[in-house]
Formats: structure tokens, sequence, C-alpha cells
């Protein structure tokens, strides 16, 4: 027993003092005191780790190195930084580490945790095909046309009725429909088995946004031979990569080359053209994986954006009147909103970008990775840190009057006009930013102008009742959940 107790604690002096040899063998940003094996979690707050990383950076400077048990990561605060790493030295910054849990659940392949030659190409084809399907640029039946028939349904002529989960089921049944087509199979109900599809979705964005998420990503190692959650979230995982598998393979039993219809039927068009390359990018297991990164970064997050939205405007019911207002004198009754509308819709823009400002949902970015030594503001960050870009004190910081008070008016100048404010990046910035950016904004604006259009929203309670504090905080934050009411204008 007393051996058992001298090595433990012999381990722990050798793991203190490799901390202390690490921070002279490299000129690391400062941070603060580690302890052997936990590193400096102790001191993070496990309910919104983000915020602790705002209070420390007052101390060690927007450029700071803390150890996420044995995970050497440097923490990047403040507008001012977060650019001049993203975008002024993009290049140094592309890197995307082995999140343990994202490794796992794509075995490795796909966009999302690739890097080189192979992200390259993967968000190259990705971007363009998105493009394609999304945005209504060069095929018919874009957002627009789909937005339109996804709310294509009695409500609008019934009396008032709760909403949840519909509207976020319409939003998650375009989105899957750009990828493959689903909506062909579903023919626009919300069967059983769609609404186990978003479940699913939710509680593993719900699980990474929790302490022992978390931790997974910390101590993988350790939680893969403990029970938990976290086997229950891969068996969720396999359930939807279960339901990947099986549409692409009717896609292969269906597919046109002549006429692709979706981005699994362009992924798979690609596949056969490459098929003779032997260092081919395309290839099943990266159209499997990408397709899950584009489910699981994309829908949830999405329609959580859409349901907060609705929750600030009954929160607020004078920014939702003077946002029907202005959509009634633009948009006509029996026509459906366009994305060139947008231009006309200064206040509804500005209300939906702060939307995006004040959920701050994704408040740590994914986490990026030095794929080299990197040399940054006089300092040195070794291969193989993980780099965090915190979007949460760009979006909550300096750069706006009020950063912790919801007011569209930061995205609107002295004439009401809509003005862009360079701090806005709720989707990161730079060479690594979020592939759906743009098919995510429209989305927001072509759905929440047709439920404004149509409805106006409340909930029994009153506008007293909802708190627009999230309900989880940690990956993401995401917002509560509230019956909604909507009433037909």
């Amino acid at each position: 027993m007393e051996f058992s107790v001298t090595l433990i604690l012999a381990g722990l002096v050798l793991a203190f003092f490799w901390f202390i040899l690490q921070k002279r063998k490299y000129n690391l940003p400062p941070g603060p005191t580690t302890l052997p094996l936990v590193g400096n979690l102790p001191q993070l707050d496990k309910k919104q780790p983000f915020k602790s990383f705002t209070e420390l950076s007052k101390s060690y400077g927007p450029v700071m190195t803390l150890y996420l048990g044995w995970q050497r990561t440097v923490v990047l605060t403040g507008y001012e930084v977060v650019k001049e790493a993203l975008v002024d030295q993009a290049e140094d910054f592309t890197g995307r580490g082995p999140l343990p849990f994202l490794l796992k659940a794509t075995n490795g392949y796909g966009l999302g945790i690739s890097n080189g030659e192979c992200w390259r190409q993967l968000r190259r084809f990705t971007l363009s095909t998105l493009r394609d399907f999304g945005m209504g640029t060069q095929r018919d039946g874009g957002v627009d046309s789909r937005g339109e028939q996804a709310f294509d349904s009695p409500h609008k002529d019934a009396e008032s009725q709760t909403i949840r989960p519909h509207i976020p089921a319409r939003l998650h049944r375009v989105q899957c429909d750009l990828l493959h087509g689903v909506r062909r199979t579903l023919q626009l109900r919300l069967t059983n088995k769609f609404l186990e599809l978003l479940h699913v979705i939710a509680e593993v964005l719900r699980f990474n946004s929790s302490f022992l998420g978390q931790m997974y990503n910390v101590f993988p190692w350790i939680l893969e031979h403990l029970p938990g959650p976290q086997h229950t979230m891969f068996s969720h995982i396999n359930f939807l990569r279960e339901f990947i598998k099986k549409k692409i393979q009717e896609h292969k039993e269906s597919l046109d080359p002549s006429s692709p219809r979706d981005y699994i039927d362009t992924f798979l068009i690609r596949m056969e053209q490459e098929k003779n390359l032997p260092n081919t990018e395309f290839h099943y297991e990266n159209l499997v994986s990408t397709v899950l990164n584009l489910f699981l970064a994309g829908t949830e997050t999405t329609s959580s954006t859409l349901r907060y939205a609705l929750g600030v405007l009954i929160k607020h019911p004078n920014v939702q009147e003077e946002m029907q207002r202005e959509i009634d004198n633009v948009v006509r009754q029996d026509q459906c909103p366009k994305m060139e509308d947008r231009k006309s819709l200064p206040f509804t823009d500005a209300v939906i970008h702060e939307v995006q400002r004040f959920l701050d949902i994704v408040p740590f970015g994914l986490p990026h990775y030095a794929l080299k030594d990197i040399t940054f503001r006089g300092y040195s960050i070794p291969k193989g840190t993980v780099i965090i870009p915190l979007l949460h004190s760009v979006l909550k910081g300096d750069q706006w009057e009020t950063p912790w008070a919801f007011n569209p008016k930061h995205f609107l100048d002295q004439n009401g006009s809509f003005k862009k404010n360079p701090a806005f990046l709720p989707f990161s910035a730079g060479k690594r930013s979020c592939v759906g950016e743009s098919l995510a904004r429209m989305e927001l604006f072509i759905f929440l102008v047709t439920l404004l259009k149509d409805f106006t929203f409340s909930c029994i309670e009153g506008p007293d009742s909802i708190s627009l504090n999230p309900q989880y905080s940690g990956f993401a934050n995401l917002p509560r959940n509230y019956e909604i009411v909507a009433t037909p204008r």
C-alpha cells in the first residue's frame, strides 16, 4: 500500500516538473499555474467554462496558455486577436485537432476533422454543392422555394396552437432535402422515424454541451471504461450513420449521373469519376462522415437559433410588432419572402443578426490545432497544441455598445439602414469558418420572415416567463424550450 502511494506521489511530482519544463522549453503565452494530471480544469466553471476563460484573460492577457488535463491549449480572446490569428495568419491556423468525440464518431474521416489536401478538396466540393442546391444560384428549388413548401400547411388558417417541435422539424426537413432528398421519402410528413432522427441529433449536441461531454474530450481513455451516457451517445451516432448509409444505398440504386438531385448524388458522381485515382478523397467513408458532420453541425444549431429567435420576439413583443410592420410593407400577403427582400428589411435583418450575436451559440468555436510550430504575437505555439478562438469574447466584447443586452441597434445606423460589424463572427472566420454559413443565414431569414408574415407568437405564461439564458452551456449554448403559441394574423 505504501509503495503504491509513493508511486502515485512520484508520478504527480514528475508531472508537475513536466509542466514546468514545457513552459521553459517554449516561449509559451502566459497562463495560470497548472496542477498535475488535471491541469487548469479545477479553475473552470463546469457549467459555463467559456466565461472562466474570459475572466482568466483579464489576468494573463488575450493570448494565454491553459492545460485541459494533459492537453496544452492556447486560448485567443477578443476580436483583434481572433481576427489576427484566423484571418491575418490564416494558413498557420487552419489545423483541426483530433477531437476525441468527433474522431470516434467519424472514424477519423470527413470534412470536420480532416486537414491538408483532404480538407481542402472536401471543403471546396461542399461549398460548391451546397451553393448549387441550397442557395438557388444554379438550380431551381433553392432555400426560397424549400422554405415556402416547408410551411405550406393548414396552420395559418387554423386557430392559435402550440408549434414545438413542428417548426424545428420543418427546418430540419429542408436541410435533409439538401443533403440527401429525404423529403421525397417523408412526403412532407413528420413521421416517427424523422422525429426520432431529430431527437437523436439534439441529444448528441446536448451531451457535447454538458460537463461530461467536455470531459470525454479531455479524458476519453478513462470515460471509455466507465459507465455513463457517453456510450448512449455513440449508439445515437451509429443510428445516424446507419440512416445515412441507407440513404446512400438508395441513391446508388436510383442515381442518374446526368441529373444529380442532392449532395449525396453529386458526391457519388465524383466518386465514380475518381475511382481509379489512388489518392482520391472522394470515397465512401468520407461521404458518410461528411454528411454526418453536416447533420450534427448544421441542423440542430440552426433550429436552436430559430427557437431562440422566437423566444426573443415573445420576450420583446415591441420588436416582433416592428418586424411585422416592416415585413407587411415589403412582402405581399399572397407572396413568399425572397432573399432579395432582405435589403428592404433592415430592421428585420438587424434583429436576426442580433439574435445570433446574443445567443452566442458556439462560444468556443471549433478548436483549431497547431500542425506545426507557430509564432504568434511574439509567443511560440508548439506543434500539437489545441487552439481555442473564443468566439464568446468576440460576440460579447468591447466592439459592441451594449454587449450584454439584446439590442438590434448594434446593426443599424442613424438612418435605420443595416450596418455590418466586423466582430459579428458566430460562424467563426478565416479558412475554417463554418462551411454552411451562407445556407444558415438564408434559412434563418426565409423561415423567420415567413413565420412572422403569417403568425404572431406568444406563450401562455406571458413575456416575463421567457428566459434568454441558455438551458445548456458548454460546447454550445442551447436555448430553453417553451410551449409557443402561434396565432394566425
